[in-house]
């Protein structure tokens, strides 16, 4: 008997290749009688390496040829990082899966050898986002930060060839390839709070097409977390060049949000936390985002 063929669509960087792997594994664990095809693609995000992502277009770019791929049935299923997907998403193309949270926290990367007290002032911190620049000011105030863009390996390149101090990278990236060993330090998010969804991996397809395969792969602790944070930053428009970060802490029972924002015109920059029982997570999310709104809009405060 033919098995069915389920196209998965993904980025064609080692990284982006490996995470979607770990999806295929899993669906192909539960479901042996599916044949699982990989499809990849350079997306515009991936091409466009001189301007940060908020000159070019936002998080979008990192999905736009994915999207078009599923809508005219190149591919079944697509495979993201979820940090990397826009608040807002194609109706059409819903978010189907949310697969077991890998490491959510931001880790400093130093040139081999040294540690972070040998870290070079005269060097600025290679950082890719407005939220990790801002709690950079708070945690390093004697350094300048610099945008570097580029795949994990690519910056790790520029790190080592001198041009930075250090690199802040998403350690579930690092984990993921292998370079744990490249870890000097992991901040939690008392130190510095993630991206919405940092550590997730999110499966999408289309509407209205049958997807029970996805079933055993969608974790729903996962899930609550990720769609409490999603609300944070939609309700706080934040895109990639919002300086936004959330982060959901769900037990079964509870969830506890924090979430950081700055407001570009005051220039206030703050943060907060709220609880909340299991399942009201979005709800949640929306009142701190509206609460640090009003909090950092308030230059008198």
């Amino acid at each position: 008997m033919m098995k069915k063929i389920v196209r998965v669509g993904s980025r064609d960087s080692k990284l982006a290749v490996m995470q979607t792997e770990i999806v295929m594994d899993a669906i192909a664990r539960s479901h042996p009688e599916l044949q699982l095809e990989l499809v990849t693609m350079k997306t515009t995000g991936d091409i466009i390496l001189d301007k940060t992502l908020d000159k070019i277009g936002g998080k979008g770019l990192f999905v736009k040829e994915l999207d078009r791929a599923l809508m005219e049935n190149q591919v079944d299923i697509t495979v993201h990082s979820l940090k990397d997907m826009p608040a807002e998403i194609n109706d059409d193309l819903p978010i189907l899966a949310f697969y077991k949270r890998g490491n959510p926290y931001d880790a400093l990367v130093l040139p081999e050898g040294l540690e972070e007290k040998d870290m070079d002032h005269k060097l600025p911190i290679g950082s890719s986002s407005a939220r990790r620049n801002v709690q950079l000011e708070m945690l390093y105030p004697d350094y300048d930060t610099e945008s570097v863009r580029g795949n994990v390996l690519t910056r790790l390149s520029k790190l080592d060839r001198g041009l930075y101090s250090g690199l802040i990278l998403a350690r579930a990236g690092l984990e993921r390839l292998g370079l744990e060993s490249r870890i000097t330090k992991t901040f939690t998010h008392n130190e510095m709070i993630p991206a919405a969804g940092q550590g997730i991996l999110a499966v999408q397809g289309r509407k209205g097409e049958d997807y029970s395969y996805l079933d055993l792969i969608d974790d729903p602790v996962t899930r609550r977390e990720a769609l409490a944070e999603r609300a944070f930053i939609r309700e706080l428009d934040g895109g990639c060049s919002a300086p936004v970060g959330a982060f959901a802490m769900d037990n079964g029972d509870e969830i506890e949000i924090f979430g950081i924002y700055k407001d570009t015109y005051t220039g206030k920059c703050v943060r907060g936390s709220i609880k909340g029982k299991s399942g009201q997570g979005t709800e949640k999310a929306v009142m701190l985002a509206r609460r640090l709104k009003e909090e950092a809009s308030n230059e008198n405060r």
